[in-house]
């Protein structure tokens, strides 16, 4: 019941287990990102550990002098002894028995297709890792009206710019998928028809990341993003 003297204007509190509720969710945001990162960690260090142990002698393991099994060993041999091979490889000895190695591996039919598709990836994900994204842009996809994030890889080169009939640039353009921006397509679109935008490439991958509900602070860059709400 009201009375004249109260105002029907004046939004009310939340309840106490609307409070809670929300409390809750906002713990679950700050809890899951940390927990399920340390999670990971912690699983592929034991992973990397179960593999890389075995190939270590018992002599000159840790726990042989301390009396405990530490996690993450095998994890720092493994990178020590990557570190190594990488060094050799890159001098001349180094090169000659790779290239003698994979003068082998070419005369065996099924391990010659999958070594240079593994060795392909290989490339692609770490030694060219100077050649990432470094802008985000707008372009109409899947038709024109409807407005899809993509990322600007380069300038499309060779065959496919030769035979594509425009007058200008063709850009190769990442269009990524939500949730999971590391698949998408590779569309080549000409550079006029591609609206560059000044998000950075990690704010646009939240973004994607987020279906829309994670957007860069437009008024303030130094703040974090925004939660989009109703």
């Amino acid at each position: 019941m009201t009375t004249p003297f109260d105002d029907e204007t004046t939004p009310r509190r939340p309840g106490l287990f609307a409070r809670l509720r929300s409390s809750f969710f906002t713990g679950i945001v700050v809890i899951a990102p940390v927990g399920l990162t340390i999670w990971l960690l912690w699983t592929v260090m034991g992973w990397i550990d179960g593999v890389v142990l075995p190939l270590v002698p018992h002599t000159v393991r840790p726990e042989q002098y301390i009396g405990i099994n530490l996690r993450g060993v095998g994890l720092i041999i493994f990178l020590l002894f990557t570190i190594v091979v990488g060094w050799i490889a890159k001098g001349i000895i180094g090169r000659s028995l790779i290239g003698f190695a994979e003068s082998l591996v070419d005369r065996m039919p099924v391990v010659r297709s999958i070594y240079s598709g593994i060795k392909q990836i290989s490339e692609t994900v770490f030694a060219q890792t100077e050649r990432s994204f470094d802008t985000a842009c707008l372009i109409q996809y899947p038709r024109r009206g409807i407005w899809a994030i993509g990322f600007v890889s380069t300038t499309a080169k060779g065959e496919v710019a030769a035979r594509a009939e425009i007058g200008g640039n063709l850009l190769s353009i990442f269009v990524p998928t939500t949730p999971n921006p590391t698949s998408g397509f590779l569309l080549f679109f000409p550079e006029e028809d591609v609206i560059p935008l000044d998000m950075t490439v990690e704010e646009a991958a939240k973004l994607v990341i987020s279906a829309g509900l994670v957007y860069p602070n437009a008024k303030d860059p130094t703040k974090p993003a925004e939660l989009v709400s109703d």
